[in-house]
């Protein structure tokens, strides 16, 4: 499977992280976006453990460029660019963060009822049954789909859906790396290394998302020494899938790309 795409023209300056875990092709539309201004890797991790999709980034990139580049990670590959940035700090201008999840369990006590109190009796129903068969180890592809399908809506605040979206979703890859992630974040692991990240670290959040901003904020600002949080209002975890934040959202992910030791204009 051919792992890297890429948009624009090089030098290839940004790199782009789905979320999921095994949501391969999720940031397609920011890297279509993008790509009229830079040269953009969007980049799909097919391993299943956490270290081996770090691995997997530095092989990645190192193939494709020998710059430092801004890395721009959804959810759970805003904790993956993290993870890496911690390892790898010199393969790393920027770190941008989009809808990350808490770094810390204990102010995620309540994202899922969030999300079922959003949602109509229908899909509460389905929600609970698909988490269910997921957690009892069901490796059906098109039951993860479904389920990413109504947790972006509940995540939503004015859901718009991204034409011609094709997302790959891989069950094994979200269910072996998502184990390994909340262990780490179950031990307090997950922001050990940080003293070694030395580029700034930007986190951009609806106000609306019910992975709570205060969950990255708080431990972002006690560890890194260059960390901002950007909020966005009536936005929810997807900001380029809102009908009224995007092109906020999009105004201020360019800004802060091209922004100090970003990618100079």
């Amino acid at each position: 499977m051919k792992t890297i795409r890429k948009y624009g023209t090089p030098p290839y300056f940004i790199g782009l992280l789905h979320g999921g875990p095994g949501a391969l092709g999720a940031m397609k539309p920011l890297a279509e976006k993008l790509s009229s201004d830079f040269g953009v890797l969007e980049l799909l991790q097919t391993e299943k453990t956490v270290n081996s999709q770090i691995e997997e980034l530095y092989r990645q990139l190192i193939s494709e460029t020998d710059y430092p580049v801004v890395l721009i990670g959804h959810s759970w590959g805003a904790w993956l660019g993290f993870l890496f940035a911690c390892k790898y700090p010199d393969k790393v201008k920027k770190l941008i963060l989009i809808g990350a999840g808490a770094f810390d369990n204990k102010y995620n006590s309540d994202l899922l009822n969030i999300r079922l109190n959003r949602s109509n009796e229908k899909d509460k129903v389905e929600i609970i049954r698909l988490l269910s068969m997921i957690n009892s180890g069901n490796s059906d592809n098109e039951t993860l789909k479904r389920f990413g399908e109504l947790m972006t809506i509940a995540d939503s605040y004015d859901y718009e859906p991204v034409k011609n979206e094709i997302i790959d979703f891989n069950m094994d890859v979200f269910q072996s790396v998502w184990q390994d992630a909340s262990e780490l974040r179950n031990r307090n692991l997950l922001l050990q290394d940080s003293k070694n990240i030395k580029c700034p670290v930007v986190a951009i959040h609806g106000d609306y998302d019910p992975h709570p901003y205060y969950g990255v904020e708080k431990p972002l600002s006690d560890y890194l020494t260059d960390f901002k949080m950007i909020k966005i209002e009536n936005c929810g975890h997807t900001p380029w899938k809102e009908r009224y934040a995007k092109d906020v959202f999009y105004e201020i992910l360019l800004n802060e790309i091209y922004l100090r030791d970003g990618i100079p204009r």
